[in-house]
């Protein structure tokens, strides 16, 4: 079966190689701008993204515009073969338009007014901010609809945060009006606030959380990142009206955020996705840094994997990246060569149709003037990282074959934005330390190591489609989401579970008839308490290898461990130590023509590496290459259904030797046929073409 998606946009049939160009910061220095057209063709960049931080120069004065440079740049890149990827200005706004209208600017939590300044520092309910938002997405709609540079519109930057004014709080009045059917009754069931006598009688009476009020009721505060989720995807939704009417065939698309700071930020991307005709994500690992590369590349790997799933397998943009150092982090430490090559290919090998960066020519002022950039302060192409780029460039010219083209896993892993936030404000039974995402990654990491391709998905999605669906953690257990789960299992699915699943429901309200709730069944498990660890504490688990011959006896248990009671499920491990030595710590529950797996402890990576490696097997789980590879190597595969396209990429720091074992394969840049060894270096990557048997 084909498995193909249309380019982009049909104006561009190649990888989109390019990066955030900032003209109005040199457009009195005509040298600059000319320099910048050559440099971006010896670079090999077929695009740049602009227009994002422009607004202070395209309304100088409120019903003042200057479009004259804008339309001279578009014009000269389109002239040279260069696209252009139009941002509307929302993110950051003009001095004048704060001084003017301060209701725009945003209010804390500590109910204070900000002053103007920094991104996102603005009220995404007030209809004087939208109005004047509108009013220069229209204007730049109609103005460009019919450049023929214009190749996609990319809506501000970086949505996050919330604002805490009085507009505001009434818009989340009217939207908890809305979410209870006008029913204040159903809200103080939801919120369970008869505890500590905070039932509310009218309205008014609610508020947003804050430090000096209200911030103890969690189904408030889960409402309330509903909330704010739902008012910056609303405000989005009013950016984008003009562009809809005046540019129909244009897509649209806005950078989501790089997921550093998902929990505070709050969007919930899932809801997002539906209102974006191509997702598009901001990607800055830390290299080199605290955690070995072959690890980070599994992190980086799971968050590309998410931004594929989001629009159902569809590739997805890589907006924007550092090809060198990123200032914002703790330290801010070189691409070592060769890694930016081999991480720029990793999101082209997980689903992304383009290689852009942050930023084109480096700032030279104001806060991200040492963050990287394809042109240095030199100003000139004689450095390294631009010879880094230009090579890459050279690449991903050759890479069309591959655009549009997907992959459909045999395995997926829930990541759920509400469940992170439940968790999270959840107190107990560790109150640091519970680690959602990085649970999650650890569990995802066991098949980026194998090059077994992953789905990274929420718990609403459908998994009738996967052999394999695992939910670490799953603390909140929507309405609908145990049975849809139960039928899976029932229908043949192999599903994974842990510690501190099915706890609680979409209110954040405890489920009354046994943990793990609407699992229970499911897993055959009754969890009947939860021993929170210190980091220094340490239980054990011993397997039995009768049952699981392929694992080792005897395995780590820290941080959690659950206290569970087998109903109707096997157990394959049990506690070691402590009073509760001897009772179920891993089970299995057979469940109509499935299996359900149940574990009860924190584990490392030794633990998850040997049991999914007895799953995988079990399952006869479909790998990019069916080999072992060597540690901090990965495949990942996209696929039409007629070529499969494998990406072998090396973390590693040392050289690794991969096996084919009389595969015969040919190499995409080269065009040889390869059957033996491979030599990797570190920090390297091969592209396979592998024919695809037909039916």
């Amino acid at each position: 079966m084909e498995r193909v998606y249309n380019p982009i946009s049909p104006k561009c049939r190649k990888i989109l190689h390019g990066a955030d160009y900032n003209p109005e910061q040199w457009r009195d220095d005509i040298h600059i701008l000319d320099e910048d057209i050559r440099l971006m063709k010896l670079a090999h960049c077929n695009v740049v993204a602009m227009g994002m931080f422009s607004w202070a120069a395209l309304e100088p004065e409120e019903g003042r515009y200057d479009f004259r440079w804008l339309d001279d740049i578009m014009d000269r890149l389109y002239a040279n073969g260069i696209y252009v990827i139009l941002a509307t200005p929302s993110g950051a706004r003009p001095a004048w338009l704060s001084q003017k209208y301060p209701e725009v600017l945003r209010v804390g939590e500590n109910r204070v007014r900000n002053l103007h300044g920094r991104r996102h520092n603005h009220c995404f309910t007030s209809p004087i901010y939208r109005e004047r938002v509108r009013n220069i997405n229209t204007l730049l709609a109609k103005r460009y609809k019919d450049h023929p540079a214009l190749l996609l519109w990319h809506v501000s930057n970086e949505y996050g945060g919330a604002c805490h004014c009085d507009l505001c709080q009434e818009a989340f009045r009217e939207f908890l009006k809305e979410k209870y059917q006008g029913d204040l009754d159903a809200l103080n069931k939801a919120w369970w606030t008869s505890f500590w006598s905070h039932t509310y009688t009218e309205w008014s009476q609610i508020e947003s959380p804050a430090p000096h009020g209200e911030s103890l009721v969690h189904g408030q505060n889960l409402d309330w990142r509903r909330f704010a989720s739902h008012q910056t995807i609303d405000f989005y939704k009013n950016e984008i009206i003009p562009l809809r009417e005046y540019t129909p065939n244009i897509p649209i698309t806005t950078n989501f955020d790089d997921y550093i700071s998902i929990y505070n930020k709050g969007v919930n991307y899932w809801e997002f996705a539906p209102y974006v005709d191509v997702v598009s994500w901001d990607n800055y690992p830390y290299w080199h840094g605290e955690r070995e590369n072959w690890i980070e590349g599994s992190r980086i790997g799971f968050i590309h994997d998410i931004n594929r799933a989001l629009k159902g397998g569809k590739p997805f943009m890589m907006m924007e990246s550092s090809p060198s150092a990123t200032n914002w982090q703790p330290v801010g430490k070189l691409k070592r060569p060769g890694m930016h090559a081999l991480s720029s290919i990793q999101a082209i090998a997980h689903g992304s149709d383009t290689v852009q960066y942050f930023q084109w020519r480096k700032s030279r002022g104001s806060s991200e003037k040492f963050h990287g950039a394809v042109v240095d302060h030199c100003g000139h192409e004689n450095t390294r990282v631009f010879k880094e780029v230009a090579e890459l460039g050279d690449i991903l010219d050759r890479l069309d074959p591959v655009i549009g083209t997907s992959v459909e896993p045999e395995v997926a892993v829930i990541y759920d934005w509400e469940n992170s936030w439940a968790i999270d404000d959840a107190q107990g039974p560790r109150n640091e330390g519970k680690d959602y995402f990085i649970t999650c990654q650890s569990h995802y990491r066991q098949f980026w190591s194998r090059g077994i391709p992953v789905d990274v998905i929420n718990m609403d999605s459908d998994i009738s489609k996967y052999k394999l669906v695992i939910a670490p953690m799953l603390y909140m257990v929507r309405s609908g989401v145990g049975e849809k789960i139960e039928e899976f299992v029932d229908n043949g699915g192999t599903f994974v579970t842990t510690y501190w699943s099915g706890i609680v429901d979409e209110h954040d309200l405890c489920f009354l008839t046994g943990f793990p709730g609407p699992l229970r069944k499911t897993v055959g498990i009754w969890s009947e308490e939860i021993d929170a660890l210190y980091d220094k504490d340490v239980n054990y688990v011993k397997v039995d290898t009768k049952l699981l011959p392929d694992m080792k006896g005897k395995y780590e248990a820290r941080v959690f461990c659950d206290l569970i009671h087998a109903e109707t499920a096997e157990t394959l491990a049990v506690y070691e130590t402590d009073f509760y030595a001897g009772r179920p710590a891993l089970t299995v529950n057979k469940y109509g023509e499935g299996k359900a797996y149940y574990i009860g402890f924190r584990n490392n990576n030794e633990f998850l590496y040997d049991f999914y490696g007895n799953i995988i097997s079990s399952l006869n789980l479909r790998r990019c290459l069916n080999i072992d590879l060597p540690m901090g190597v990965t495949a990942q595969m996209r696929t039409d259904g007629k070529s499969d396209y494998i990406f072998l990429q090396n973390y590693s720091d040392g050289e690794k030797t991969i096996n084919l074992k009389g595969m015969k394969l040919k190499e995409l840049l080269t065009d040889d046929f390869i059957d033996g060894y491979i030599d990797m270096p570190e920090y390297s990557f091969k592209i396979l073409v592998r024919e695809c048997k037909q039916d």
